[in-house]
C-alpha cells in the first residue's frame, strides 16, 4: 500500500471542501468517516488520519450558498484504505450508525463504498486489490463495476471495531465532474503530465503516473458544456497535487504555461485552474 501514492509518481494530497454548516460537518467527518482534527479556526476546520498529515479541509463561506446541481466541479474524492478489513470495518460501522450508502462496487482493481456528507460532497472509501492482480490492455487498465461482496469484507473485519480512519490511510484518487474532455485531456496530460489509463466511453477519463488505476477520474455526467458553480457555493474549492521535487514542478507548470492555463502564486502557494474551473494547488514533497 502506498507505492503508487509516494516519489516518484504524482498524487493527490489535501482535498478542500467548501460546507454550509462547519460544526455539522465536522461532526460527520469525526463520527461517521472516522477523522480526528488536525487544526480547526472558526470558520475551517482540517481532517488527519495519522494526526500529522492533512487530508481534508472543510470550510464554512461567509456567503455560503447550497450545492448546486449539474455544474463541474466534485464528482467524490476516495479515501485508500490500507486493507480489505479495513473496509469491512468502515461497512459494519455505517451499518451499525445506519448511515445510508448511495453505492457499493467490485472494479477488480478495487473495491469500494460510495456515500455523500450531509452538504451532498461526494466520498469514496475503497481498499485496493494487489497491483499484479491488475489486468491491462493496450495500457489501459480494466475496471469494471460489479456488486460488492459486501459478506466477505465483513469476515475479512474479523469482528474488530471500528475505532478511526487507519493511520495509514490515503487520499488515493479524486473524481472530477467537467465541462468536456478533449481539452481536459490535453490540460492533465500534456500539462500535468499524467497517463491515460481508462477511457470510459466518450464521457470519462480515469488519469494516473506510476501505473496506478487512478488518480484522478473525470467525467461529463453532469451535462456537455455544464457550467462552474458559483463562487461560495458547497463543493470544491481546490485539491492538491504532491509532486517529488522543485524540478518535476517546474518542468509542469512550463506545461501548463505553454497551454495558456492560469498560474497563479497566493500565500508562497502555486495555484492553477483546469478548463472547468477545478483549482489545484502545486506542491512539492517537503
Amino acid at each position: 500500500m502506498g507505492e503508487f501514492h509516494q516519489e516518484p509518481n504524482v498524487f493527490v494530497g489535501e482535498v478542500v471542501l467548501k460546507v454550509e454548516d462547519l460544526i455539522r460537518s465536522i461532526t460527520f467527518y469525526q463520527e461517521m468517516i472516522g477523522f480526528s482534527i488536525l487544526e480547526q479556526t472558526g470558520r475551517k476546520a482540517t481532517l488527519t488520519a495519522d494526526g500529522k498529515t492533512p487530508l481534508l479541509t472543510i470550510e464554512q463561506p461567509t456567503e455560503v450558498i447550497q450545492k448546486q446541481p449539474r455544474t463541474t466541479g466534485l464528482y467524490h474524492f476516495a479515501l485508500l484504505l490500507p486493507s480489505q478489513a479495513d473496509l469491512g470495518r468502515v461497512i459494519q460501522h455505517l451499518i451499525d450508525k445506519r448511515y445510508p450508502i448511495q453505492g457499493a462496487s467490485d472494479h477488480l482493481v478495487s473495491e469500494a463504498l460510495y456515500l455523500a456528507d450531509p452538504d451532498g460532497n461526494g466520498i469514496e472509501i475503497y481498499a485496493d486489490r494487489p497491483s499484479t492482480t491488475w489486468d491491462w490492455n493496450n495500457k489501459e487498465v480494466v475496471m469494471s463495476s460489479e456488486p460488492l461482496d459486501i459478506q466477505n469484507l465483513l469476515v475479512k473485519a474479523q469482528g474488530v471495531a471500528f475505532d478511526g480512519l487507519p493511520k495509514a490511510t490515503l487520499m488515493g484518487h479524486i473524481h472530477l465532474h467537467v465541462s468536456e474532455l478533449e481539452k481536459t485531456e490535453e490540460f492533465y496530460c500534456k500539462g500535468l503530465g499524467f497517463n491515460l489509463v481508462n477511457r470510459y466511453g466518450r464521457q470519462a477519463l480515469f488519469i494516473s503516473t506510476g501505473n496506478y488505476h487512478h488518480h484522478i477520474g473525470l467525467n461529463t455526467w453532469n451535462g456537455q458544456g455544464a457550467p462552474r458553480p458559483a463562487k461560495d457555493s458547497v463543493g470544491l474549492k481546490s485539491f492538491t497535487l504532491i509532486f517529488p521535487n522543485e524540478e518535476a514542478r517546474k518542468i509542469r507548470i512550463k506545461q501548463l504555461e505553454s497551454l495558456k492555463a492560469i498560474i497563479v502564486e497566493e500565500n508562497g502557494f502555486i495555484f492553477t485552474e483546469d478548463p472547468s474551473g477545478n483549482r489545484i494547488r502545486l506542491h512539492i514533497v517537503i
